[in-house]
């Protein structure tokens, strides 16, 4: 069907959301306003569903919600006997209504919902369906992304995020629909009062809490530490969980950003609310020009991320890295675990393909396996679920990705900025009673084991013509890959699409054992590195990039020869 009438269309039926008749009036004659909205359905994947809220087909709206959530409820009762479903959301626009929508699909089609009251993180939702023993779960959620951008995230059984093959057979589902006639409904007040949606009880909380403090390590320094700790939970749901357990820690100099305290799906004061970027904690740091802690901490809306800024020694502040963060967190979780022998026997840490190098180092220095994944921290918690099959979840200590995930327990099988944010601060806490600052912390890391330079940057192609040039930029550093990059030599090719791995040197090829995914890998001679790979979610390309060198100014000099490469590339 043409984009126009598929305008036509929902002129006539997208009646319920007042917004959505609004827009739609608002771009009659806007062919490319109406071709965009239109030219394709919002993509459903692993990671679910992402995009502006708006009205069309490649929107985040009631109706493509409706559709996602009649093709998840076919695909569970097909797979299962009497699923269940656990639902959570944040604080984006229309957050709440998406999860209601969803809970009502769910419910008409005769599955039974847990749904919590108020919004809360990814995590507590991985929690939730692990606890209640659901078939499924859904996060409202566009993570970090801008004000303008929701989502639905899909999780299985194990509280991981849906399976390649899961997502998949929804997607054939969700095709085979047609949006305004084939979704079952229900109204949300009395599948309620049937008790076919209930909300989930302050106990599934309280127990989330317990889990995450029995992760402490050693937390019994923290209330006479003098930590003193800004925190911002970027107008999202980390406020009340991550407070929650500093104050349980005895974490108690909290100064919270006020102007990004409560929900807020405007995101006023932070408009890309990323903890990985400065301008996302600019108003958390003229809290710390005035306040002036030992650690400025930020949770992206969802809370699965976190991000921290330290006092810089010159007066300012200096943000790290989420594989710095990552790295000495391991370092942290290993070091004190062996010290007091509560290390278990064979331990297992997890990183992404895109994560630092230095947790090789590490892991090799305590003895600890590490096992390299693809891009997702549904594949870390897949490597906790493969242990839990053998009776070895325990072996599994921590694991992390490059953009501000970590996790330290097995207990849920997504990332925890609630379990990260009190690990951050008392492995601040314990280094301050030991006369260390975080600073310093991460300068000894790199003495310890070298100068590791990671990098991401990000090239945007917008629309349907950037789609179609992403394509082909990946084509054609696929079929042509370039035997040096930045001055230095490729060593060694890895297409994870093709799932070969090509020694330049040799003309070797190998089989690559991760599963398929549309990423190539270029491993250059002096342990750098470069990663490309289509964002899953938005239209980017994303470049890693690693400089390796022995100080930092020289990894950044050749850090940046590497991207001046891949610049030329993206054109």
């Amino acid at each position: 069907m043409k984009e126009m009438e598929l305008y036509s269309l929902w002129c006539e039926n997208a009646k319920e959301d007042q917004d959505l008749q609004t827009e739609l009036m608002g771009i009659k004659g806007d062919s490319d306003g109406i071709k965009d909205r239109f030219y394709r359905d919002l993509e459903f994947g692993t990671g679910g569903l992402r995009g502006v809220i708006g009205a069309g087909t490649n929107r985040m709206n009631i109706y493509t919600v409706r559709r996602a959530t009649q093709g998840f409820a076919d695909y569970l009762n097909q797979e299962y006997k009497n699923p269940s479903v656990a639902i959570s959301y944040d604080s984006r626009i229309k957050s709440d209504v998406f999860s209601r929508t969803a809970a009502e699909v769910l419910a008409a089609n005769g599955i039974k919902v847990h749904i919590y009251k108020e919004l809360m993180p990814t995590p507590c939702l991985s929690w939730a369906v692990r606890s209640l023993k659901c078939q499924g779960g859904i996060m409202v959620t566009a993570s970090h992304n801008p004000a303008k951008y929701n989502g639905y995230k899909v999780y299985g059984e194990d509280g991981c995020q849906i399976t390649l093959r899961g997502a998949e057979i929804i997607l054939e589902k969700i095709n085979s629909l047609d949006i305004f006639k084939d979704v079952k409904r229900s109204n949300f007040d009395e599948e309620l009062k049937k008790g076919n949606i209930s909300y989930i009880s302050d106990d599934i909380t309280e127990a989330f809490y317990q889990r995450v403090l029995s992760e402490g390590i050693n937390t019994d320094l923290c209330p006479t530490s003098g930590l003193k700790v800004v925190y911002t939970p970027l107008n999202g749901t980390g406020n009340k969980p991550v407070r929650e357990i500093l104050k349980r820690i005895g974490i108690t100099d909290v100064t919270i950003v006020k102007e990004q305290e409560q929900p807020d799906g405007n995101f006023s004061t932070c408009p890309y609310p990323n903890p990985e970027i400065r301008e996302a904690l600019q108003v958390g740091l003229s809290y710390c020009d005035k306040v002036k802690p030992d650690l400025l901490l930020a949770t992206d809306p969802d809370c699965d991320r976190v991000g921290i800024a330290v006092p810089d020694g010159n007066g300012g502040y200096a943000l790290f890295s989420g594989n710095e963060v990552g790295a000495m967190l391991l370092e942290y979780i290993c070091e004190q675990r062996v010290k007091k022998g509560t290390m278990p026997k064979d331990p297992v840490a997890v990183k992404t393909i895109v994560t630092t190098d230095i947790v090789n180092l590490i892991g090799k220095e305590y003895g600890v396996e590490i096992r390299e994944v693809l891009t997702g921290f549904k594949f870390i918690g897949e490597q906790i679920g493969f242990l839990e099959e053998k009776g070895e979840e325990k072996r599994y200590v921590f694991g992390f990705e490059e953009s501000y995930g970590y996790l330290s327990g097995g207990y849920v099988r997504d990332k925890d900025a609630v379990d990260a944010s009190m690990l951050i601060c008392e492995m601040a806490a314990y280094y301050r009673t030991q006369g260390i600052t975080l600073m310093q912390a991460r300068e000894n890391l790199y003495k310890k084991y070298g100068m590791f330079l990671q990098t991401l940057y990000s090239f945007e192609f917008d629309g349907e013509s950037g789609m179609k040039h992403m394509e082909e930029i990946m084509a054609n550093l696929r079929q042509a890959p370039p035997t040096s990059i930045g001055g230095l030599k490729v060593e060694r090719f890895e297409d994870y699409k093709a799932s070969t791995s090509k020694d330049i040197a040799t003309g070797k090829v190998k089989e690559l054992t991760l599963p398929k995914s549309n990423v190539l890998a270029f491993y250059l001679e002096n342990n750098c590195k470069a990663i490309v790979r289509p964002s899953g979610t938005e239209p980017k390309i994303k470049t890693y990039l690693t400089a390796k060198a022995a100080t930092k100014a020289e990894a950044e000099a050749i850090e940046q020869k590497i991207y001046a490469d891949f610049t030329q590339s993206m054109k």
